[in-house]
């Protein structure tokens, strides 16, 4: 008599696929957006989110433009650095994604830094290689600008992301409040015009290579509670706050 095989191998090979197999057995990706102002540590978390994934064995592409540091690279202040590809307003990134892959290279992921600067329709293409090519997407980006609006980058990806996380690394204004909005300093004096896009660090004087202001002054940005930020205070006044200047 012919032995009867189990139930099991009847069914043929399992259909489970190996973990993280998405080329196979495609499962879904995602795109998650991180945000909050400067200084709260989105570049920190975009490298270590870079790092847990690699740790896998997957692979990732680091985009970025216009990094503080003036060059192709996600660089955060606590001194971590890795070096990216730089986009401009024209970058198509399902076709730079393609390319890789015409090449031989894997990508499963893309870290996407200073994704306040993205085009809507890029953010768009993020959406699409994430829907289509099951791509996970992780952008970082800045909440508003200096004037308190949306960045269009940032506006899209609250529109489009599957996932929109605040970090949670607290910001503080000097008076000691959490600090939300990013103020523009050019010569020491609080701005509320000019360009959208000056790139610049926190720290007192612009970094080598950062976008200077178009008449030459040197530009910072502070990060303030929305109360100094409506009063355009940067530092406290001798008599200190709430008080009155008495003679």
């Amino acid at each position: 008599m012919t032995p009867v095989p189990p139930a099991a191998d009847l069914a043929g090979p399992s259909v489970v696929p190996a973990s993280g197999d998405r080329r196979r057995h495609p499962a879904p990706a995602h795109l998650v957006f991180f945000h909050g102002p400067m200084d709260c540590g989105k570049s920190t978390l975009a490298l270590q989110v870079d790092h847990n994934h690699t740790r896998q064995g997957r692979h990732g592409l680091l985009l970025t433009q216009g990094d503080r540091s003036g060059t192709p690279q996600i660089s955060s202040r606590v001194g971590l650095r890795r070096e990216a590809v730089e986009l401009d307003g024209d970058t198509d990134l399902r076709l730079l994604v393609r390319d890789r892959w015409a090449a031989g290279h894997r990508v499963d992921y893309l870290i996407v830094d200073e994704a306040q600067f993205l085009t809507g329709a890029q953010v768009e293409q993020l959406a699409e290689l994430v829907d289509t090519s099951h791509v996970d997407v992780y952008a970082f980006g800045l909440t508003t600008d200096f004037r308190t609006r949306l960045f269009p980058g940032t506006q899209r990806l609250f529109e489009l992301a599957d996932d929109v996380q605040r970090v949670q690394v607290e910001v503080l204004c000097w008076c000691g409040l959490p600090g939300l909005l990013n103020a523009r300093v050019v010569d020491g004096a609080m701005v509320r015009e000019g360009a959208t896009v000056v790139v610049a660090d926190t720290a007192p004087a612009p970094l080598a290579g950062a976008e200077a202001d178009p008449g030459g002054a040197a530009v910072r940005y502070q990060v303030l509670c929305r109360g100094h930020y409506s009063r355009g205070q940067l530092e406290p006044t001798p008599t200190g706050p709430g008080q009155l200047s008495l003679r």
